[in-house]
């Protein structure tokens, strides 16, 4: 059996995925979705709706501004950069991500010993 990511686990950190591209340098929605296709080495898609849905969600929280770039690249698009207050949710997201991941770890794979402490 071939291992699969759940589209649920990764649906509840939309948010930091997208922080994470943006924090390594503005982007735009389809630039971000090849990105994310990148990072997960072809196992991830974020759809568009996905991708626009939370940038409208994340700009209105502040986490990211957008702009409009220059039309000297074709056709006119818009930008999407983090915010001060996006990079401290981003570092709260991986501190939170990596602490959930070691509990998670133990809860699915640890072995419980006689003293009932793994």
């Amino acid at each position: 059996m071939k291992p699969e990511i759940s589209k649920d686990i990764i649906r509840g950190h939309t948010t930091s995925i997208i922080l994470n591209v943006l924090s390594q340098g503005d982007s735009y929605g389809y630039e971000i979705a090849k990105a994310v296709q990148q990072l997960s080495n072809n196992a991830y898609e974020l759809s568009e709706a996905t991708l626009y849905t939370a940038f409208r969600r994340m700009e209105k929280n502040g986490d990211i501004e957008s702009y409009w770039g220059d039309e000297s690249q074709g056709g006119r698009r818009k930008y999407y950069r983090v915010t001060e207050q996006g990079q401290q949710l981003l570092a709260k997201d991986i501190a939170d991500w990596r602490f959930a991941k070691d509990i998670i770890d133990d809860l699915i794979t640890g072995r419980i010993d006689e003293n009932g402490h793994d």
